[in-house]
C-alpha cells in the first residue's frame, strides 16, 4: 500500500519536537511491505559501524519494529531493546510519556510520538529511539482516522522529530507500513 507523509498537525504551543518533511524524489517509503528485504541488515550494520544503539516504544505495531531489526543475525550488538505500550496507562508508566498529555489529547498525537521516542531512548540506554503511535482500524479512536500514524525519531544530540502517516488498507497493511516507515525514518538518519 502506498504510504504518505503529510505533517498536518502542529505540535503543541511550546513543544520542541520538529516534523520532518520527505525528502524530494525519496521513495524512502516503500509500496510494499519491507519485510524480508535488506533495510533491517543494513541498519544493523550501519548502527554498528556507527558504534551506535537503537530502541523502540510500540503502541500500534506491537513489536513489529524492534522484531524486524532483530531478525537480523548479530543485531543484539545494536537493539539495546522495545517497549510494546499498546494500553495507554503503559505510555507513560513504561516509556515517560506525559499522563496530562494522553489525557488531554489521546494515545495518538505526535507529541505522545517524540515522547514514546525520547523515553524508549533513555529506559533502554540507546543512541536512537524509535516511536509509533497510530490506529490501524478498522474504527476510529478518539476521533481520530484509521490509517494515522505518528512517528518519533529521537537522540541525544537533538530534539526529537515526528512524521505523520495516512496509511492505507486494513489492519496488517497498515501495522505493516508503520513498520516500514520507521525503518526507513531511522535509515534516512543513519546510514546517509
Amino acid at each position: 500500500m502506498p504510504v504518505s507523509v503529510s505533517p498536518t498537525e502542529e505540535p503543541l504551543a511550546g513543544s520542541s519536537i520538529s516534523t520532518e518533511e520527505p525528502l524530494a524524489g525519496s521513495s524512502i517509503f516503500a509500496e510494499e511491505p519491507l519485510a524480508g528485504s535488506s533495510i533491517s541488515t543494513d541498519l544493523v550494520a550501519a548502527l554498528r559501524g556507527r558504534g551506535e544503539t537503537v530502541a523502540t516504544a510500540e503502541s500500534l505495531t506491537a513489536g513489529l519494529v524492534c522484531a524486524a531489526l532483530t531478525d537480523v543475525p548479530g543485531s543484539s550488538a545494536v537493539v539495546r531493546g522495545g517497549l510494546i505500550v499498546y494500553a495507554t496507562d503503559l505510555k507513560a508508566s513504561l516509556a515517560g510519556v506525559d499522563a496530562d498529555l494522553l489525557a488531554q489529547h489521546g494515545a495518538v498525537h505526535p507529541e505522545v510520538a517524540a515522547q514514546l521516542a525520547e523515553g524508549a531512548r533513555l529506559r533502554c540506554g540507546a543512541t536512537w529511539g524509535l516511536g509509533l503511535t497510530g490506529v490501524a482500524g478498522p474504527d476510529p479512536q478518539d476521533g481520530v482516522a484509521p490509517g494515522t500514524v505518528h512517528i518519533g525519531l529521537a537522540h541525544a544530540d537533538r530534539e526529537p522529530s515526528v512524521i505523520t502517516l495516512r496509511c492505507g488498507g486494513d489492519r496488517h497493511a497498515v501495522r505493516a507500513a508503520s513498520r516500514d516507515a520507521a525503518l526507513s525514518v531511522l535509515a534516512r538518519h543513519v546510514m546517509t
